[in-house]
């Protein structure tokens, strides 16, 4: 009878090595898998302390699926619609709403009291007021406290565009599809489909000619 070899044993692996899987990865389950998410986790937590250093914002900002938010912002106490985007050094405080769709450009101010409804666009470094005689202190010299005043609301309605660098006074309405000229100071209602511009702005045209007809009565006409 032939006697058959005996099949040579692999040799035994040492149980300090670490399964690899393909890409030189580890196998998932041993503990060279373990490692490496560990070692993800902790890129990942430090990525995300870096944003936070970047982005103040408050536990109670409401933000709507799809916000695209730059660095260096300051939100607290408002809320942002869908698809909006929020640029760099943008401040947005309580009780200022910004509705969907909208473009807020960088260095831009949304004070309390602002309503922002949907496709606005609002360029760089525009500034909202919400307080037409604003003090520091009391008549006795105490510093004023949110007792001491009132805030004045604005509103800018559905698709209008704000250029950059335009100041908004408070009390007044912006109407839908209207343009406020780069550098603009806003005293006034500005109409709807309105292009108005210049210190305070005025009226130059619709963007609709029919329009202009019978518009004679508007506020922003009424300035000379």
């Amino acid at each position: 009878m032939k006697r058959h070899a005996k099949p040579a044993q692999r040799p035994a692996r040492p149980r300090t090595a670490q399964r690899l899987g393909r890409a030189g990865r580890p196998a998932p389950g041993g503990a060279g898998a373990r490692a490496h998410h560990s070692e993800r986790d902790a890129r990942r937590s430090r990525a995300g302390a870096r944003a936070n250093q970047w982005l103040a914002i408050a536990p109670d900002v409401r933000l709507a699926p799809g916000v695209k938010l730059s660095k260096f912002i300051n939100l607290y106490g408002c809320s942002i619609g869908a698809n909006t985007k929020i640029g760099a050094f943008v401040e947005i405080q309580k009780n200022a709403a910004i509705g969907a769709n909208c473009k807020i450009s960088s260095h831009t101010f949304v004070c309390e009291g602002v309503t922002i409804e949907d496709g606005v666009f609002v360029g760089h470094g525009v500034v909202f007021i919400n307080d037409s005689y604003p003090r520091a202190v009391n008549p006795d010299g105490a510093l004023q406290t949110e007792a001491d005043w009132k805030v004045e609301k604005t509103l800018v309605k559905a698709g209008a565009s704000i250029g950059s660098g335009a100041t908004i006074l408070a009390n007044v309405t912006i109407g839908e599809q209207s343009i406020v000229g780069a550098g603009s100071v806003v005293t006034r209602d500005v109409p709807p489909r309105a292009i108005v511009a210049g210190n305070p702005a005025k009226l130059l045209r619709f963007l609709d000619p029919p329009q202009a007809v019978g518009r004679a009565s508007s506020p922003v006409n009424q300035r000379k």
